[in-house]
């Protein structure tokens, strides 16, 4: 059996009902074998592969916390410090009641090719809890936070784990954890990212991960001779990164025309009215039921049904697995030339190689999203110098990351006679230089 076979079932007999985790090492390790091939025995001398797919620290702690009417409640919070061959452990915080240990897993094992991929100093980890800030009060978020950070906090620090937010974690919930972990450690310091800008955020930290796949998006539509102006968008999601692909679709001159939630899904022909959307998600914190009556020549429907309009570029920024093989038939028989992942791996296996085989171009999430841990890179060198830096600066350093991340996967998948193949092109990316610092570091 070959070695990277013998890595992928010695994971699912370890990890046992970690689906996701599985997906994600299987996707990762099927595009890697090209490489692996030319370099088996040392990898295999080196139990490379097996120190990859184990997290060098796995925390898994309870947190207690007391609702508005007295009432105790206990959720399970995990910190995933995958690897740090190439920087402190970095990655997202996800609040969401799906969070289990094989979630925060797939995440931080995912967040290691993406990080290594923006060429910036910062390992791959990822952090989480079952805890649902929807419905709750403030001072409810607030009494989770300063619990949850009251543990976190010991394993935490700016040259060590430097996490940020993600689904369910916005600016209010990264204020509540800052908050509680200077005031247990009593150090301010840029522990954490996506910071509000009165403490040490980044302008444009915000409008990052969307940003990033459009500037993406749009390079890889060039390389192939395609132009994105004039372009229609299909989105999936409302939140941060949906809202602000949509933002800088319209303003790179293409025409985003639906958008999700967990309900149903809104197609407005004229294009997405981003002033009313950003209204009913960012600030009344509603269902996009209400789209309409500010629109009322758009529809609303229950349910599924994003990947059903007619488009030229699909890009599904919502939640992983969210885009099934029947999406992916009916999205290339209505045209769509080419895929841009918003969300952590929202395309499953089976839709993602009918993309491939029918020519689709595909930006894979760990590409794709890359620009919302490279822009909390940014901040982190921003608090490290005492700086803050304009909006047009940080931008302006995200798109040159963006594109240089298109170029190196362009480049990864063309040496190894994989030339479109963005998914395996970028895996090879980030996995040759996780290699060459775990090689140069021993065994550890």
């Amino acid at each position: 059996m070959a070695y990277v076979d013998e890595v992928i079932d010695l994971v699912v007999m370890q990890n046992p009902g970690e689906l996701e985790f599985h997906q994600a090492v299987r996707e990762v390790f099927g595009s890697l074998k090209p490489v692996v091939e030319q370099n088996e025995e040392q990898f295999r001398r080196d139990a490379l592969l097996e120190r990859i797919v184990n997290p060098e620290r796995q925390l898994k702690f309870r947190v207690p916390w007391v609702d508005d009417n007295g009432q105790a409640h206990v959720n399970t919070g995990y910190r995933i410090q995958f690897n740090s061959a190439i920087g402190p452990y970095k990655g997202g915080i996800r609040l969401h009641p799906s969070v289990n240990s094989g979630i925060v897993k797939f995440l931080g094992f995912e967040q290691i090719f993406k990080n290594s991929l923006t060429g910036l100093p910062i390992g791959g980890g990822k952090g989480g809890s079952d805890f649902d800030p929807k419905g709750k009060s403030d001072r409810e978020v607030m009494s989770f936070c300063q619990s949850f950070m009251t543990e976190l906090c010991k394993h935490i620090g700016a040259d060590t784990d430097v996490p940020a937010g993600d689904i369910g974690t916005g600016a209010r919930e990264i204020g509540y954890m800052f908050g509680q972990y200077k005031r247990i450690r009593g150090l301010y310091e840029g522990v954490l990212t996506g910071k509000g800008l009165s403490y040490g955020g980044s302008l444009a930290r915000t409008e990052a991960t969307g940003y990033g796949v459009l500037y993406l998006t749009e390079e890889m539509l060039k390389k192939n001779g395609k132009d994105i102006n004039g372009m229609t968008v299909v989105v999936s999601g409302s939140g941060n990164v949906a809202i602000y692909a949509i933002q800088k679709a319209h303003q790179l001159g293409a025409k985003a025309v639906t958008a999700s939630d967990s309900t149903g899904w809104i197609f407005d022909p004229d294009g997405i009215d981003i002033s009313v959307l950003k209204e009913i998600k960012e600030i009344k914190r509603q269902r996009l039921t209400e789209y309409k009556k500010h629109r009322p020549n758009s529809e609303y429907h229950e349910g599924r049904g994003v990947w059903t309009v007619k488009c030229d570029i699909a890009l599904p920024c919502a939640t992983q697995n969210e885009l099934f093989l029947e999406d992916a038939e009916a999205l290339v028989s209505n045209g769509c030339i080419a895929v841009a992942e918003g969300a952590n791996m929202p395309t499953t296996a089976d839709a993602t190689e009918y993309f491939l085989q029918h020519g689709v171009l595909f930006a894979p999430g760990k590409a794709a999203n890359a620009g919302g841990v490279a822009t909390s890179a940014l901040e982190m060198t921003q608090n490290s110098e005492r700086l803050s830096w304009s909006f047009e600066e940080v931008d302006s350093k995200l798109q040159t990351i963006m594109v240089n991340i298109f170029h190196n996967i362009d480049d990864a998948a063309r040496r190894y006679g994989l030339e479109n193949n963005y998914v395996a092109g970028a895996n090879i990316a980030g996995f040759e230089k996780i290699v060459d610092a775990m090689n140069a570091q021993g065994i550890v």
